[in-house]
């Protein structure tokens, strides 16, 4: 730490509970404090105490608490016991809502994913909207708590909000929305503390996309391991089509690069060797050695496997008969839940068949604890064990393997057994690795780690012990801060921001150069405003770059080229905003096209649409248009706008606006910060886009060209998902979490001309002349010329029933 100290007001800490409980006194009624114990309260604790920050959370009653948090008993020596009340906000969730939140999709869907046990995850969309509800209501309560922390921070300070944990992996997206909107400045981080799976794995969960753009809200995104880290990369890529660099582990997301970073959690080294001194001794087993398990009682922690494990030994070893004792130590977990329960029951029933197989007069081979145990004691129980054996099937890290290595200071030292599919098989690399799922290799090694020779012994255990010690909970603690950039380090003002390079034209190669090979014709389909043109606060604002509108009208030029700018402007508007002759143009998200011969599409609507459009158009005008609001008439459609409007005034219109709009018989569009009124027709950019690509190319065009569609908004959407698995999709996406067809993301306008750039690049290094794929051979010159004919007649019979005609 800086002298003095971190400064104030510099962090806000948010997990799913607080680093305390409350309960009711049975006998007053009154809440009182009981302290947490665990490596997170250990590390961040005393930060936040320090800096008079403040910590987030569920305080575990299933009501709301409405009453003052209480302070600390004054006889209270924990790490908690400074963290005065005005220190802490508190998230009240009711009884049903936090059981679907939390039992339903945090630990029956989200664990067993990231656990790679998708056969044990539960799928449920009421559970899912609990999920979000409940992150959204973390989401206010912090940004209540940065307007709390205004109090202490100096002006020259950049909080850190740091986020923990799978049960909060949306809410960071709600807090830079509401930041940015209210010009809050902050820094937002999240740790995961469980593993991240692969993308085969985490694909399955219906809403992929919203947990991973809720986790890229994030400035900086921590897990245990490098593994998880590019597993989630990988995820960002093939999932959401963001652009990453696998190198740097940074990721591309509405802009930002947001970094990935390894951070291998750590444990409080030195108080659990001050624990493993003061601790009594425990009464083992008279010449016996011990052989450890210290366990949450879960289906990931391969329990029974090792206790399979064991009884393998017994048989192929009989010598440790009588000489060997496995102590397992199984706390509660999930007691009400039937999983769990069958669990316990396994459980029992096989310590009870091993020891009925094994047990002497004066021996059972297995002492089984169910219950849980202070940190006082465990450290007895890990520094007098001989083998701590630490196999879960799977594991974010596993810490007890840590702390048995911090208590082991007797002389000879134990052995550590760890699953390489923990974190911490990962990074122990003097410890004996154990498959657990392999019974006969798990008991292999048991067997090696009770016969190894005190030498060896020591010698891996010096090594682990000097690396834990110097790679505690503090060091992980800093390490994150570094990361994010924070200023609670002295000097966090020294650390680099690394960022993604610009979008360039060789980015596209990858993507685009096997797709549209050496032949083929490409048809190009844009939107505007968001696409061609950046946002701007009017439409008429919006105007069209004049780089992106050069290289335009150069591949506009290129006979294996076909341009269309689809928008939801008019289509004379569109047209004079964009400027290039000999293209198509769709205006109203489609409903009116001019292809290039000057031939026009209006798609039909009802006869009593005019006088509808006009009595809608007068009603949001007098009703709904102030404070900046204003619509515009675009004929068939109009479009509420609202983006000059103040926050607090939008919640009022915008609903407003909707009702009137449904109210007139017209559908709903929602854009970027406005509100349109389409008519009930069935036609959007999607059936448009079939349109023009019909009319242009005939009726096997899905065949014969190469299609490249990019957008920016909602209404593209429709476009996509009519073209997914025909056509190349971009879309311009923000740092809001959005659900996509398109197969990428770019950032920008300027990633768009990098698009158009490659593009030119790449057509114009054919060979001249005629395309491969136009060539007709003589043999083949009637048959084709037949069937272009059939296929235009085709066409003009159907553009002509489509209008009426």
């Amino acid at each position: 730490m800086r002298a003095g100290g971190p400064a104030p007001g510099s962090m806000i800490v948010v997990s799913s509970r607080l680093p305390f409980v409350l309960k009711r006194n049975s006998d007053t009624g009154n809440l009182e404090r009981k302290s947490s114990a665990g490596g997170l309260v250990t590390a961040v604790a005393p930060v936040v105490i320090q800096a008079k920050g403040i910590w987030v959370g569920w305080p575990g009653l299933l009501d709301d608490v409405n009453e003052p948090i209480p302070e600390s008993d004054p006889g209270d020596k924990t790490l908690t016991a400074g963290l005065l009340s005005e220190n802490v906000v508190c998230v009240n969730i009711g009884n049903a809502l936090f059981d679907s939140y939390y039992n339903g999709c945090c630990n029956g869907t989200l664990w067993p994913l990231c656990h790679s046990m998708p056969d044990r995850a539960q799928f449920s969309v009421e559970d899912w909207k609990a999920y979000t509800q409940v992150n959204e209501m973390f989401a206010d309560q912090t940004i209540h708590a940065l307007h709390l922390l205004q109090r202490h921070k100096p002006a020259s300070v950049t909080p850190l909000i740091w986020i923990h944990d799978y049960h909060l992996m949306l809410m960071a997206n709600g807090v830079r929305q509401a930041t940015d909107d209210a010009d809050l400045r902050c820094k937002l981080g999240f740790f995961l503390h469980i593993p991240f799976p692969s993308w085969d794995i985490f694909r399955l969960f219906p809403w992929a996309d919203e947990i991973l753009q809720g986790m890229l809200g994030n400035d900086v995104v921590g897990f245990h391991i490098e593994d998880y880290c590019l597993n989630f990369v990988d995820c960002c890529q093939r999932c959401l089509g963001c652009r990453v660099d696998r190198k740097n582990l940074l990721v591309e997301h509405g802009g930002r690069s947001v970094r990935v970073r390894p951070l291998p959690i750590g444990v409080p080294f030195d108080h659990f060797v001050h624990l493993a001194e003061t601790a009594p001794k425990v009464v083992m087993f008279p010449n016996q050695k011990v052989v450890l398990g210290v366990d949450h009682l879960d289906y990931t922690k391969g329990l029974v496997h090792r206790l399979r494990a064991f009884e393998k030994l017994l048989e192929k070893h009989p010598e440790h008969i009588e000489k060997v004792t496995l102590l397992q130590i199984s706390v509660p977990s999930c007691t009400d839940v039937e999983k769990y329960q069958d669990l316990k029951e396994e459980m029992d029933q096989l310590v009870g068949r091993i020891n009925d197989r094994f047990a002497t007069y004066t021996w059972s081979p297995i002492r089984y604890i169910y219950g849980c145990m202070s940190q006082d004691e465990l450290a007895g129980f890990y520094r007098d064990a001989a083998v701590a054996l630490v196999t879960p099937l799977r594991d974010g890290m596993n810490l007890v393997a840590k702390e048995f290595v911090a208590c082991q200071i007797n002389q000879p030292p134990g052995v550590l057994i760890v699953s390489p599919f923990a974190g911490a098989g990962e990074t122990m690399h003097e410890a004996l690795i154990c498959n657990p799922y392999e019974i006969n290799e798990a008991a292999e090694v048991l067997h090696r780690a009770l016969m190894m020779p005190e030498d060896e012994r020591t010698l891996r255990m010096n090594s682990l012990r000097c690396r834990e010690k110097a790679n505690d909970v503090n060091f992980w603690m800093r390490s994150f801060m570094e990361q994010v950039g924070s200023q609670i380090e002295e000097d966090a003002s020294d650390v680099k921001s690394v960022s993604m390079h610009p979008v360039t034209v060789d980015d596209f190669e990858d993507y685009l150069a096997n797709y549209i090979g050496h032949s083929h014709k490409v048809a190009l389909l844009l939107d505007y405003d968001g696409t061609l043109a950046p946002i701007a606060p009017h439409p008429d604002l919006a105007v069209f770059p004049l780089e992106t509108k050069n290289i335009l009208q150069r591949l506009s030029n290129m006979p294996d080229v076909y341009i269309t700018i689809i928008s939801g402007r008019s289509v004379d508007n569109v047209m004079k905003m964009v400027g290039i002759d000999g293209i198509t143009y769709a205006g109203n998200h489609g409903l009116e096209i001019i292809h290039p011969d000057g031939t026009k599409f209006v798609h039909p609507v009802p006869a009593e649409l005019e006088e509808q459009v006009r009595e809608l158009l007068k009603n949001l005008q007098d009703q709904v248009c102030k404070e900046g609001a204003w619509v515009e008439n675009k004929g068939v459609v109009l479009t509420f706008h609202y983006r000059e409007t103040p926050t607090y005034v939008r919640a009022e219109i915008v609903p407003q606006a909707c009702k009137l709009i449904e109210s007139h018989g017209f559908k709903i569009g929602v854009s970027h910060c406005a509100v349109e009124a389409r008519p009930p027709v069935a036609w959007n950019k999607g059936r448009a886009s079939i349109y023009i690509l019909r009319t242009a190319f005939g009726y096997d065009w899905s065949e014969r060209i190469r299609i490249i569609y990019a957008g920016d908004d909602v209404t593209d959407e429709d476009a996509m998902q009519a073209l997914k698995g025909m056509a190349a999709t971009f879309r311009v996406a923000s740092s809001r979490i959005i659900r996509t067809a398109a197969e990428r993301r770019l950032p920008n306008t300027d990633s768009v001309l990098m698009m158009l750039k490659w593009l030119e690049r790449h057509l114009s290094q054919r060979e001249p002349g005629v395309p491969a794929s136009y060539q007709i051979s003589p043999k083949g010159q009637e048959g084709q010329r037949l069937k272009l004919l059939s296929a235009i007649r085709a066409v003009s019979t159907s553009f002509y029933v489509v209008c009426g005609v």
